[in-house]
């Protein structure tokens, strides 16, 4: 039987993968417009916004990873027949990876939660950075 708190939390994670594929596509216009930018108007604005624009989707690629890391986990510890097993051998082994401290093992998993939703948080903030950037590029080529 899954835990629905935990399975709910999974699921909510998994999001990021829209959010990330929305920003993978507006980096790669971001770059394509940047090199235009460049070579044909000679917009030297609007490519450093776009390029801001492109690092705020490298930032935003970096929150997709943990947040598609821990959906995956979340998924999977939903699914523990017995949690507290299973969470002491997760923390073991995250512990043995470097990717958990010793003051964080056997904490309870509404705080996990919360801190997963925060870097969700994080990657929503990078993606609306993104977007911000890329509009004012384009606002800056119809104006300059």
């Amino acid at each position: 039987m899954s835990d629905p708190r935990l399975m709910s939390c999974a699921r909510l994670l998994e999001q990021g993968r829209r959010l990330d594929q929305l920003s993978t596509g507006l980096s790669l216009v971001a770059l394509a417009g940047a090199v235009l930018a460049v070579v044909l108007a000679k917009l030297p604005l609007v490519a450093v916004l776009l390029l801001l624009s492109l690092l705020a989707g490298a930032l935003e690629k970096y929150w997709a990873l943990r947040v598609g890391f821990d959906a995956a986990l979340f998924s999977r510890m939903a699914e523990a027949t017995d949690l507290h097993a299973a969470t002491r051998q997760l923390d073991d082994g995250l512990h043995a990876l470097g990717l958990l401290p010793t003051r964080n093992k056997g904490r309870d998993w509404a705080l996990r939660c919360q801190g997963a939703l925060a870097l969700l948080r994080n990657q929503v903030l990078s993606l609306a950075a993104q977007l911000l950037l890329a509009a004012a590029a384009v606002l800056a080529g119809a104006y300059f």
